[in-house]
């Protein structure tokens, strides 16, 4: 497995897994994507400071991962950014995400980040669980604050300091 930076031609595999997590109620969006509605948002990415990454083998994307600023044009979090990941249904269990996260905290000292953090829904006990695996710490509940299937979902945010290893 190799991870690098995303490019533009990764982009329908990327639409790909998202839309996967949208058709497994994973994650708050409900309406699955196409690759024209996701361009700009790959464009708003600079691999200098907010990346797209994604875990290749055989030509194949595996998932992908990618920081986003937090209030944007808000200086004094310039070194605070999101982190969201997905892996293909097919390469789940395999080690992708692990992969994926490791190479990004290894990342974020040279983005200047130094203070990562992931919204997810409550129900998603895997990601917690790997987050928690790399030293992430649940910083906020948002309790029943989405509506997936009708039901009531929470969400968690979980958080870590780059500088603490």
């Amino acid at each position: 497995m190799k991870i690098r930076i995303a490019e533009r031609i990764d982009l329908p595999a990327i639409v790909n897994i998202y839309n996967q997590a949208i058709s497994a109620q994973a994650t708050a969006a409900l309406e699955l994507v196409a690759v024209e509605d996701r361009q700009a948002w790959f464009d708003d990415h600079p691999s200098e400071k907010y990346p797209i990454i994604v875990a290749e083998s055989d030509g194949s994307i595996l998932g992908y991962l990618h920081l986003s600023a937090y209030r944007p044009g808000r200086s004094a979090l310039q070194s605070t950014a999101e982190v969201s990941y997905f892996v293909d249904y097919e390469h789940h269990n395999q080690g992708v995400a692990s992969e994926l996260l490791e190479t990004c905290i290894r990342m974020c000292p040279s983005l200047e980040i130094n203070t990562i953090f992931a919204i997810l829904l409550e129900n998603n006990a895997a990601s917690i669980h790997l987050l928690k695996k790399y030293k992430f710490e649940q910083w906020a509940h948002l309790p029943g604050v989405a509506e997936i299937g009708g039901m009531k979902v929470g969400q968690v945010y979980l958080g870590r300091k780059i500088n603490q290893g």
